[in-house]
């Protein structure tokens, strides 16, 4: 799983991904639970929308459950983050190309 996350969410790309996210919502009443790995959701969130994967379909594997993942993909796209991502990584041929992809099937997933 380590490898596959390595390719969907290369370590350069999450150095900037991880700059560009929005702020964790603070729960006025305290509590709840812990914060979910940002990372291991991206990584899930990507894998959802390069494959086609329906989001019923994402494998426990990825230790994420199907509402977090669909929960952060759309506060993430109400944010921009797959353009400003984008844009972001626009200098590096390599992440352009992949973030492009990402951006592009986020897109169709988002209106949908």
């Amino acid at each position: 799983m380590e490898a596959l996350a390595q390719r969907l969410v290369p370590d350069e790309m999450w150095a900037v991904a991880g700059t560009l996210m929005p702020g964790q919502r603070v729960r006025p009443q305290g509590g709840g639970r812990a914060a979910t790995d940002a990372r291991r959701v991206m990584v899930a969130v990507v894998y959802v929308v390069t494959s086609g994967c329906a989001w019923q379909h994402l494998p426990r594997s990825f230790g994420v459950t199907v509402p977090t993942a669909h929960r952060w993909f759309a506060r993430w796209t109400r944010a921009g983050l797959w353009g400003n991502l984008h844009e972001a990584t626009a200098s590096d041929p390599m992440l352009a190309d992949w973030t492009r992809a990402i951006r592009d099937c986020a897109s169709l997933r988002d209106h949908t």
